[in-house]
């Protein structure tokens, strides 16, 4: 069989071409990066070892498994990181954030910054790769999210701080910044069945899916600096919810900010400085 023959089985299985080639590309060793080589090579064929591979990944991905567990990996804001069941696969939407934090951070001056509930520590790293000035705190509840992110951290020599718990508890001292992309799907939300494949205690927050966004919200303003800035992801129609809710603990200059999309995918809110 031939790659293009291969590629053409896989959409019989309704799998998006781009997930076929990436998870062919996979198999056969090379960067899923490299789709153009496919076509280069689209009359190549392949062994029964890399037939057999492909079958099982494609066979993973139809039954809703994502692209990034089967292959292992994620790019995220430059950075390509691990990722398996254990942590969320980052999203491009998170990417919003991390922009909104580095026009935050002075591309000098030292600062302090906390991401909460960090999974893969994708927004953590992205913001450590980019301000190297800048002390970053990954927090996460799950030890097993805790391995992946460190195990990202070293991989890309990142050197970021690491602790266990659930969002500030336990954490000393105060922050120039406190970023988390945190559950914000309600519990009975219709898309859940979808995202089965990925920890639940990632996706869902109570029955309005604004539970974790409310404790961070409430934990907040003492953590921050006079000035600093907490800026929360959510979903795509909660920005008017948790703009109230940072409004109603006292942060200053509450706003959201849009994805790609042109969602409203993120808000903050900064410290009121004293006087």
């Amino acid at each position: 069989m031939e790659v293009r023959e291969a590629l053409a089985l896989a959409g019989t299985l309704a799998l998006q071409r781009i997930d076929a080639q990436l998870l062919l590309l996979h198999v056969l060793g090379r960067s899923i990066n490299d789709r153009a080589w496919l076509l280069a090579h689209d009359t190549d064929v392949l062994t029964d070892d890399v037939r057999t591979a492909f079958d099982s990944a494609c066979k993973r991905r139809a039954a809703g498994e994502p692209v990034a567990y089967i292959v292992g990996q994620k790019d995220f804001h430059g950075l390509t990181l691990a990722v398996d069941a254990r942590v969320l696969v980052p999203r491009p939407d998170t990417e919003t954030l991390v922009d909104w934090a580095l026009e935050l951070l002075d591309e000098t001056a030292k600062a302090r910054v906390v991401d909460l509930g960090t999974g893969s520590g994708a927004i953590a790293l992205a913001i450590r790769h980019a301000r190297a000035n800048v002390d970053v705190t990954a927090v996460d509840a799950s030890a097993d999210a805790l391995a992946v992110a460190r195990s990202n951290a070293s991989r890309l020599g990142l050197a970021i701080d690491f602790a266990q718990g659930n969002w500030l508890a336990g954490v000393d001292g105060t922050f120039d910044l406190i970023v988390s992309n945190p559950p914000y799907i309600a519990a009975g939300d219709p898309h859940l069945p979808a995202l089965h494949h990925e920890p639940p205690q990632a996706l869902v927050a109570g029955a309005d899916g604004l539970d974790d966004i409310r404790s961070i919200v409430g934990q907040a303003l003492p953590h921050l600096q006079p000035g600093g800035w907490l800026l929360l992801e959510h979903g795509f129609d909660q920005a008017a919810a948790v703009c109230a809710l940072l409004s109603e603990r006292g942060f200053a200059q509450v706003c959201s900010r849009r994805d790609l999309a042109d969602i409203e995918r993120c808000s903050g809110g900064q410290r009121p400085i004293a006087g």
